[in-house]
């Protein structure tokens, strides 16, 4: 039976079993499962992955053991540094994190390497110096534990620094990207836009993913050059990244912003752009964001975009209203055969009368002699909302030579 099948079934005595196995790589993922399975009343598991950590002949093994520990929760990882180091675990916060600080002055790698995932945990303010000076450390394993503690601080003290390690071992540098990415701030996400056209399709993926938390327009023309990116990922994450840019650069760029966006996308390829602003509008959480992408699609968008057009269609039910106006008025400037089909199928009863009216709106500016026909039926509709719609749409239609 695989190490999968034992993980399913929650097996974690065979999985400790597997910790003797002459395979480092078997060591090593029956590490990470029981990091995943076990917890802090598991003491057999908790001292078997101590034991792999601090005897285990290959040193990837002993870090996926200390970082088992790190998964299992914080007594877990005490009681590793405790049997270490000899201290006692019945201390106030703040004293565990400067005891956790020295350890990353310890001998042991592994114990650096836990004592860096404890201090990320704990974010006691005063050993961000320590860990900061661990991003230094010898051990490229303790180095990459260092830059994912610094990103769970998220303290700007450590952005010289953690730029600095953007030219180490690949999983540091990772490491380092994605903790710049947390602190967020111009001076910590500057350094990422280079790494748009980094050789690591990881890099490039965690630069523009982060770059859309900026609060300036520089990011903008990088992110829309990485939507030609040769990988689907990083296309993805560049545009939410845009979306984002715009939901959150400050109002006095918003204009600029908003122009070089719909430009910059409009040059890119539709199906690159539109699949994920689809997905912002129909799966999205953040108010601002969907009002973005509902905004942009009837900017960027084909209008016989088919996935387009019904995203924004249901949108016109949106709990938002600017949300809803805002897909209202990007189907008005789709326009054309698609749209228009589309909406002469959301004005049954069926249908809510905001949408209906909201639909008749739409096609009183762009529909032709079918759409004319169904929309003169419903100056007799029960929803009054429907029939002031209904009545200013037939006028506009007739006007316009229908």
């Amino acid at each position: 039976m695989s190490l999968y099948q034992y993980a399913r079934e929650g097996n974690v005595e065979r999985l400790r079993d597997a910790l003797g196995s002459d395979s480092a790589a078997v060591r090593k993922r029956a590490l990470e499962l029981l990091g995943e399975l076990a917890d802090e009343n598991d003491q057999a598991s908790i001292d078997a992955i101590m034991r792999a950590a601090m005897g285990d002949a290959d040193e990837q093994v002993r870090g996926a053991a200390v970082d088992a520990l790190d998964a299992i929760g914080p007594d877990a990882v005490e009681q590793f540094l405790a049997e270490v180091t000899g201290s006692k675990r019945s201390e106030a916060d703040w004293v565990t994190a400067e005891r956790f600080a020295r350890a990353l002055g310890a001998e042991r790698p592994e114990l650096r390497m836990a004592a860096a995932n404890a201090l990320g945990r704990l974010g006691e303010p005063s050993t961000l110096p320590a860990v900061v000076e661990a991003l230094s450390d010898p051990d490229p394993r303790v180095r990459l534990r260092a830059c994912q503690a610094c990103g769970a601080f998220a303290d700007p003290r450590a952005i010289p620094a953690l730029i600095e390690r953007l030219e180490d071992d690949p999983r540091v540098r990772r490491a380092a990207a994605n903790a710049l990415g947390g602190i967020a701030t111009d001076r910590a996400l500057d350094p990422l836009i280079d790494l748009l056209d980094d050789a690591d399709e990881s890099i490039r993926r965690i630069a523009a993913s982060a770059l859309g938390k900026a609060n300036n327009p520089r990011p903008v023309e990088p992110l829309a050059r990485a939507l030609g990116d040769e990988s689907a990922i990083v296309r993805n994450a560049a545009v939410y990244s845009v979306i984002e840019l715009l939901s959150n650069v400050p109002t006095k760029h918003s204009h600029d912003v908003r122009d070089r966006v719909v430009s910059e996308l409009k040059a890119a390829d539709d199906e690159t752009v539109v699949e994920p602003l689809v997905e912002i509008l129909t799966q999205g959480r953040q108010t601002r964001q969907r009002r973005n992408a509902a905004w942009i699609l009837g900017r960027v968008a084909e209008p016989d975009s088919e996935v387009a057009v019904a995203a924004l269609a249901d949108a016109l039910a949106d709990d938002d209203a600017q949300t809803a106006q805002f897909a209202a008025t990007s189907l008005r400037s789709l326009g054309g055969t698609t749209v228009e089909t589309e909406l002469l199928g959301r004005l049954d009863s069926e249908h809510p009368d905001d949408v209906r009216a909201k639909a008749v709106f739409v096609l009183g500016a762009i529909g032709g002699q079918e759409t004319l026909n169904r929309i003169e039926e419903l100056t007799n509709d029960e929803s009054k909302a429907v029939r002031k719609r209904a009545f200013s749409a037939v006028s506009k239609l007739r006007a316009g030579g229908v």
